[in-house]
């Protein structure tokens, strides 16, 4: 192995020493001659060798330093070109010819190119021009170069940049929209965005964007907007608007790009019928039927269905073609996107046709809570709300809803993905039971968390059938109650009737207690004042036919009239006849087959009579006297005593009406005094009949007062 070697030149002392395979003698300081010899020695622990002397050229071995770029600039006015002026090293042998070469590269591209540039060794310096370059293009420069006969290329310089001179932009912009809904004022929102030209190679180095926009009704409202952003917020009203942009830099501006805004509620026709997705191994590809073919522009817009910003959005033109693909991954996995296509006519776009899709798809983060409500005897209605969005990690295809009683088998329903509820029947009534619902999609499903319900043990049908005849049977006792309370007074009459109590008796004034003070029963034995029911003669009543109430009125006045006189005719013969006739005389005036007519006047001046303070009850001739007076002067005495009779008019009216008449009794029979003869007695047994119901307010009524006989008869 050689540890060191060396090259050595016979007949000088120059060598070089190295320990790698080459060596360099550097000029001037070994001088040039063509006719050296090089012999190589090599040595080791071991020893050494050397090898014999071969002459070599000294031009064939020549190698110089890299020459220095001295400058790369472009020409103003002239397009495409470059100019490299470079320095030579100072160490090179002279009188030879040079050869340099140029080496060149684009900064958007890894392709080298070469130019070949003669040079001769007596000119300092080099120069070359750069030809066919593109426009406004940033280029990277190396220089090298070597003698003509040398087999050795110097190393590249050092390199070196510049830009060829800029041109206008000769593409317009990738210009896209979003519009926004429209505020309350009429005015909307336009997201404007566009993406940087994409032409090759690219016109230069773009310094800005124009933006104009006017309405299409009224051009002369031109409004201008510049932006060194790609994006830009627009705010318009309720018009139609053009919209052109254009990208400019030192040379010019680039082309115009148009997108017209339609009026607010304008409506534009479904040119595409249906689009599809589909994904391959490393392609998204989405494909649409157009049902005019002559549109033949197109643009893609694409986003996450949760993107909330308008800047998110992607969009491609796609041109004289139904599909378009693209990498799949421009899309994330397990995210839905939102994919539209929308017809272009012109600088018009019309109504988009939009779908959804998943590139890749995973079972859902999470399954669905269950809702049980209030479950009833024999069913449950189960709800259940959607798994949210960014958890679905795909389309939810069905759901399924797994239930099992206590110490039951597990039973289930499956449903479509846009039911959110579901009745479960034919349930064991008071059982307790446990459900949980699982979503699904093509990747698989997740079930939610489990939910315990307890049927009931009675359904509302059967609470009904027991409650309802139980409320019809208290509304009954209600309403019952109700009219027992309103009709008191009437039920109380019918079923627990008023005796009446002659001593409350309003018609008449009671004589029982002033009959203690009359002089007549004051000669009277205590004994004897007992009052003997049986010598109490009751009237029979008279209620006169229409036909014949004339004949009773002209009956009774004759009575009355032959009362009159009897009594009268008693009072001349003196006291002895008193008893006499009073028995006789005033029990045949007042005879029980005699009707008794009552008028109105009558009952007034009765009335009245029983409001004048008692007086002591005077013989009983003066009683008859009373009683037939009474008959026979009841007009007499209403006129004079009008006077009083008008002072108590209102009791007077309101006597009119005898509770003890109304209630008393049906039946009337007659009490027989013993000292009747026998065939009188028989007579008015016979007479016994049913009393008719007291009529208020009627006139001509009979009615019976006791004030009217002699209540004890001295026998």
């Amino acid at each position: 192995m050689m540890t060191e070697g060396g090259v050595t030149l016979p007949n000088t002392v120059r060598s070089c020493q190295n320990k790698t395979e080459s060596c360099s003698f550097v000029y001037p300081d070994t001088p040039f001659s063509s006719s050296f010899c090089f012999q190589v020695k090599a040595e080791n622990v071991l020893g050494e060798a050397s090898s014999d002397c071969v002459p070599i050229p000294m031009e064939k071995i020549e190698k110089f330093e890299p020459p220095e770029i001295l400058s790369v600039k472009k020409i103003t006015g002239i397009k495409q070109l470059l100019v490299v002026t470079w320095k030579m090293p100072d160490k090179i042998i002279p009188s030879q010819d040079l050869i340099c070469q140029v080496q060149y590269r684009n900064l958007y591209s890894n392709s080298l190119e070469i130019v070949t540039v003669p040079q001769n060794s007596a000119d300092k310096t080099g120069s070359c021009n750069l030809t066919g370059l593109w426009d406004s293009t940033e280029y990277s420069v190396a220089i090298q170069c070597r003698s003509v006969e040398s087999i050795f290329w110097s190393e590249w310089s050092r390199e070196k940049t510049a830009s060829t001179e800029e041109k206008a932009p000769s593409e317009k912009v990738d210009l896209w929209r979003v519009i926004e809904s429209s505020h309350s004022a009429g005015s909307r929102s336009v997201y404007l965005m566009w993406k940087p030209l994409n032409s090759f190679p690219p016109s230069g180095r773009i310094l800005g964007y124009k933006i104009q926009y006017f309405p299409e009704n009224h051009p002369a409202l031109k409004m201008t907007n510049n932006s060194t952003n790609e994006k830009i917020i627009l705010l318009l009203n309720e018009e139609a608007y053009n919209i052109s942009i254009t990208a400019y830099n030192s040379a010019g501006n680039s082309p115009e790009a148009i997108l017209r805004i339609p009026s607010i509620g304008e409506k534009t026709s479904q040119v595409i019928e249906t689009v599809r997705t589909f994904t391959t191994n490393e392609e998204v590809v989405v494909e649409w039927i157009a049902s005019k073919p002559e549109v033949t522009e197109y643009v893609v817009e694409w986003y996450e269905e949760l993107e909330t910003d308008p800047f998110g959005r992607s969009w491609q033109y796609v041109s004289n073609s139904t599909n378009w693909k693209t990498n799949k991954k421009n899309f994330k996995p397990f995210i839905c996107y939102n994919i539209s296509v929308y017809p272009l006519y012109g600088y018009k776009v019309a109504a988009p046709y939009s779908v959804q899709t998943y590139v890749q798809e995973k079972k859902p983060s999470e399954g669905p809570v269950a809702d049980t409500g209030v479950p009833g005897k024999n069913e449950v209605t189960i709800k259940w709300k959607e798994i949210s969005k960014d958890k679905r990690n795909g389309f939810i295809s069905n759901y399924t809803i797994f239930y099992k009683p206590e110490d039951g088998k597990e039973l289930n329903e499956t449903v479509n993905s846009d039911v959110l509820q579901y009745r479960l029947k034919s349930l064991q009534a008071n059982t307790q039971y446990t459900v949980y619902i699982m979503a699904s999609n093509e990747a698989g499903g997740t079930s939610g968390e489990p939910k315990t319900f307890k049927t009931l043990k009675f359904n509302k049908e059967d609470i009904i059938f027991i409650a309802l005849p139980v409320g019809v049977s208290m509304l009954f006792l209600l309403g019952l109650w109700i009219t027992c309370i309103l009709k008191k007074h009437t039920f109380k009459k019918v079923c627990w009737p008023d005796i009446p109590n002659p001593a409350e008796s309003i018609a008449v004034e009671w004589p029982l207690d002033t009959s203690m003070n009359n002089s007549f029963l004051k000669g009277v034995t205590p004994e004897a004042k007992t009052i003997d029911c049986e010598d109490v003669s009751v009237l029979e009543h008279c209620f006169p036919e229409e036909s014949q109430e004339g004949s009773l009125l002209m009956n009774c006045e004759n009575h009355v009239s032959e009362c009159t006189d009897i009594n009268t005719k008693g009072v001349i013969n003196g006291d002895k006849n008193i008893l006499y006739n009073e028995e006789n005389e005033v029990g045949k005036c007042f005879s029980p087959s005699m009707p008794y007519i009552i008028t109105d006047q009558d009952i007034r001046s009765q009335m009245h009579s029983a409001l004048i303070p008692a007086k002591e009850i005077q013989p009983i001739e003066m009683l008859e006297d009373d009683l037939c007076e009474s008959q026979q002067t009841s007009i007499k005495n209403e006129e004079d005593d009008n006077e009083e009779v008008l002072k108590l008019e209102d009791f007077s009216e309101k006597a009119l009406f005898n509770p003890y008449l109304k209630n008393s009794v049906k039946t009337r029979e007659f009490l027989i005094s013993e000292n009747l003869p026998e065939h009188r007695k028989n007579e008015l047994k016979s007479q016994s009949a049913v009393l008719p119901p007291f009529q208020q307010n009627v006139a001509g009524q009979s009615y019976i007062t006791l004030d009217m006989f002699g209540l004890a008869t001295a026998h």
